[in-house]
């Protein structure tokens, strides 16, 4: 499926590039996400995710395949698998621009899901990786924000390293999905509910 979000950071767009283009920088922004290793323009990594009680890691590989200094324009490929549920695979171009001191990014992704994961459907996948990418975004704002200090240049201030994340807490689908996906649990829930309450007043007779 081809699934189109976008994220806006408030930092010059050289500032965002220099850190995209780094995966000890870019990783830890996105929520669930550690990354091991970096060869290169390839790394490794695994990736948290919950389905309410449900726990799933994929663990997997990604890669640089194409960078567009000119164009602030980067792709990159990324796959990976839960040994119980599936697996999931990624083709990402990441466009950034800018205006009036903030960059936007504009991501275009084509992913292919299998496992419990691809029961959400197109549309709340959708919503679900919107709204990680406005974490992300907000992640990727507190990395940049020392090198796009106004009254300094960009280039002169390091960019900060979040700090290694050797247990990144899962990311819960179900949180970032919201009242939809609860809608369709809740009778599901209530369903439930009212079985133990008949059960339990059977038994009590």
């Amino acid at each position: 499926m081809r699934l189109e979000h976008q994220f806006t950071v408030n930092a010059p767009v050289d500032v965002v590039w220099q850190a995209l283009l780094d995966p000890e920088r870019v990783a830890p922004c996105m929520p669930g996400a550690t990354l091991t290793s970096v060869d290169g323009n390839t790394f490794a990594g695994s990736v948290k995710v919950k389905l309410g009680p449900i726990s799933l890691l994929y663990k997997g590989k990604g890669e640089f395949v194409e960078t567009g200094t000119e164009t602030r324009t980067v792709r990159i490929t990324a796959s990976g698998k839960d040994a119980r549920s599936g697996t999931a695979s990624a083709d990402v171009t990441v466009t950034l621009s800018e205006k009036d001191g903030q960059t936007t990014g504009a991501v275009t992704t084509d992913l292919t899901i299998t496992g419990k994961p691809a029961q959400f459907g197109r549309g709340m996948i959708a919503e679900v990786g919107g709204k990680l990418l406005d974490t992300f975004a907000r992640n990727l704002a507190e990395v940049v924000a020392p090198a796009a200090k106004p009254d300094e240049p960009a280039v002169s201030e390091p960019l900060r390293v979040v700090p290694d994340q050797q247990s990144a807490e899962a990311v819960d689908l179900l949180e970032y999905a919201g009242s939809p996906v609860l809608k369709r649990v809740l009778p599901l829930v209530v369903a439930a509910l009212v079985v133990l309450f008949l059960l339990s007043r059977r038994r009590r007779k």
